[in-house]
This record gives structure tokens, C-alpha cells and sequence, in this order.
């Protein structure tokens, strides 16, 4: 029976109130964030901006349309100043080449498509920050990211975002229990990405407007190709472009530029029927080209599985899920077969084209919206 005398939770989800209730909030400089850190202070709460210098690209620091470059660190800064709580700055450049970029240049020479802002949220963001916000006393650490965090009867669940077209659920598949016990997401729950710059602009936020950030944070206009060879010299070897059936079709600039399920931009024009990238053949240098229904897949190997569910992983011979093998595409029904607590390998019920090594495949529930994990496509073919 409830006592007279209990503290209420607060918004946060702590018996005490917002001004006893500190929250680190991961500043980018964007409008999300900078909401996140303006509400929570308009509640009251105790908080503490951080923002992560994770590179320095020369070009890239006065370009917009990118996280954490010189011009988001002033914006972040502003809004700290203007609503009047502190901000810190902390220099986690060696810490991203290390644990992102470099693994990012990697995968693409070996012929995989990384996703680097899933390794950046895993890897930097809700380790490394994490910590730091622990070490600074905090209760919880928010972001803007679009995605919901809901109470189950085991604990907390992640879920997707109330604004399908915003979920980021498929960045963020590899949150563990642990961080998810520790982390807010205060944006899910909106209906639409304008009511977010509605906010803003309540707040009076100079940042209100500012456009969305596209490319991926260290590639300068999308061009992955000139980042690489500036990381790998030489990555970018010309070789041959063959088909299917072994006939050389023609010549490539280097396998760097080229991803699986690619139609346009091969430069082997006059044939009848078209062809798409199916396989990187990175030890021969072989760009290998077929009709789209070679792009087909209805098996796909997945390790290094972060599994959110209620049961262990394997206590199941099969899991009947979800899944989603772009960020860009709807989840599609699957049977999920564990072989480890950390890999599985996932049938579809139809075939999807151009799984991609390198690409994440996440886990969902048939109906509702809830996030099961997920894991890493090593072999698409």
C-alpha cells in the first residue's frame, strides 16, 4: 500500500526532485539535443552538457550538414550559456579514429558497407561518454536520439520511435541492457520532427532551424571513396569488372567505389539487360557484376548479437521477429535461429536483394514496437 510520504518519480523516473536529479545530456550542436538540454533545464533538473570533439577535418569544420565539427561545438556551447547550466568539451578524436574510423576504412577495403554511426553510438558515445557521465555524478544520461525507452515488467525496453519517419531504432540496436538502464531518449514520444523545432523555437533556440545532418559526421559531401584513400593510400587500385559467368566486362578505378546491389555509374553501357554489383571481390580486385535476382538473399549469417529480449537468446531454437537489413527499408518477417548467445543465422520469408557484409540486421517484434537487438551481416552471399 502506497505511503502518504512517498516521493512521486519524477519525468526521469527518480524518487526525488528534478533540482537533486543530475542528467548529462550529449550535446551535438543540432536541434535535437539542444531541445533535450533545454527542457530538462526548463524542469528544473540538474544539468550537464557534454560535447564530443570527435575529429577535425580542416574542411569539414565550417561545413554544416555535420556533427560535432567546429561550428556544432559553438552552437552547443550557446545554448548551455543561454540556458544557464554547464558545458563541457571533451577531446575523444583518438579514441574515434581508433575505435570507428579506422575500422570504417577496413570493412569498406575488405568489401563490406559499414554503418559507422552504429559503431560511434556503441563504441564512443554509450561507452566511453557514458563513463564520463558517471564519473561526473549524473543519474542518467539523455540524448535526442528518436527512440523511446519504455518499463516493461523486466526492466526497461527499447522501443521505436513514436515518428516512424525519425525512429533511429536501427542505429541503436546494439544499446545493452546495462546502458539502457542508464540512458533517456526525451524525443520519442513526438509525434513529428516538427514539433522538436517548435520546441526550439519556444526556447528561443538559435539553432531552431538548423538543417539536419545528412552525410556520415567524417565524410566531407558523402564521397566515402577520397576519405579512404586519404586513411589507406593505394586502397584505391584499379581492376577488372566480370561477370557472373567469368567474362570481363570491363575495367574499375578500385573497389572502394563500389557497393553491393549498385546499378548505375559501372561504365559497361550496351548491354541488354541491366547489371548490379553482386559481389566485391577484394583480393582480386574483381568487381563482379549479375541480374538483379543474383542480388536475392534469403539466409543471412549475423554475429556479434546484442539480444534485448526478456529470455536468454538460445533458450529458443527459433524466434519468429522482424528484421531489417537497411536503415532505409521496412522491417520484414524472419526466423531468427540462435547458434550462440552472440550469432544466428536468420531466414527470411522473402528473399531480400542487396544484403550487404557490413550492414546491421535488426531485430523487432512482429506487432507492437519493440526492439529485440540485433547484430552485424558478415556474409552476404
Amino acid at each position: 500500500m502506497a505511503l502518504d510520504h512517498e516521493i512521486p518519480l519524477n519525468s526521469l523516473g527518480f524518487a526525488k526532485p528534478p533540482s537533486e536529479t543530475r542528467v548529462v545530456v550529449a550535446m551535438s550542436g543540432g536541434v535535437d539535443s539542444s531541445v533535450v538540454a533545454a527542457y530538462l533545464a526548463d524542469q528544473g533538473y540538474d544539468v550537464v552538457g557534454v560535447t564530443l570533439q570527435l575529429y577535425d577535418h580542416g574542411a569539414a569544420l565550417a561545413k554544416k550538414g555535420a556533427c560535432c565539427a567546429g561550428i556544432d561545438i559553438h552552437d552547443a556551447r550557446r545554448v548551455a550559456e543561454e540556458r544557464g547550466f554547464p558545458h563541457y568539451v571533451l577531446d575523444y578524436e583518438n579514441i574515434f579514429k581508433d575505435a570507428v574510423i579506422d575500422e570504417f576504412a577496413d570493412s569498406y577495403l575488405a568489401g563490406a558497407t559499414p554503418v559507422p554511426c552504429i559503431r560511434c553510438n556503441e563504441r564512443v558515445k554509450f561507452k566511453d561518454l557514458l563513463e564520463t557521465a558517471r564519473d561526473l555524478e549524473a543519474d542518467c544520461m539523455a540524448t535526442g536520439h528518436y527512440i523511446q525507452r519504455k518499463m516493461g515488467p523486466n526492466g526497461p525496453e527499447l522501443h521505436c520511435a513514436e515518428d516512424s519517419t525519425r525512429d533511429q531504432s536501427y542505429f541503436l540496436f546494439s544499446t545493452t541492457p546495462e546502458q539502457l538502464d542508464y540512458l533517456r531518449f526525451p524525443l520519442g514520444h513526438l509525434p513529428s520532427k516538427d514539433a522538436t523545432r517548435e520546441m526550439a523555437a519556444q526556447y528561443g533556440l538559435a539553432v531552431a532551424d538548423k538543417p539536419d545532418s545528412q552525410d556520415i559526421c567524417f565524410v566531407p559531401n558523402g564521397n566515402y571513396a577520397s576519405v579512404i584513400e586519404k586513411l589507406r593510400p593505394g586502397a584505391a587500385e584499379p581492376g577488372e569488372i566480370v561477370h557472373a559467368d567469368g567474362r570481363v566486362l570491363g575495367s574499375h578505378e578500385g573497389v572502394i567505389h563500389y557497393t553491393i546491389g549498385q546499378r548505375r555509374g559501372l561504365g559497361i553501357g550496351g548491354l541488354s539487360d541491366p547489371l548490379y554489383v553482386v559481389r566485391l571481390d577484394v583480393d582480386k580486385k574483381q568487381v563482379v557484376v549479375g541480374p538483379k535476382e543474383m542480388l536475392a538473399t534469403r539466409t543471412i549469417p549475423v554475429r556479434e548479437i546484442n539480444w534485448l529480449g526478456d529470455v536468454p537468446f538460445t533458450s529458443r531454437p527459433e524466434w519468429r521477429l522482424s528484421v531489417k537489413v537497411r536503415s532505409t527499408r521496412p522491417p520484414r518477417e524472419a526466423i531468427v535461429r540462435p547458434i550462440s548467445e552472440t550469432e544466428a543465422e536468420v531466414e527470411l520469408l522473402t528473399p531480400e536483394e542487396g544484403v550487404s557484409p557490413g550492414q546491421a540486421c535488426v531485430f523487432y517484434a512482429s506487432e507492437g514496437s519493440r526492439i529485440f537487438g540485433g547484430g552485424w551481416i558478415w556474409r552476404g552471399y
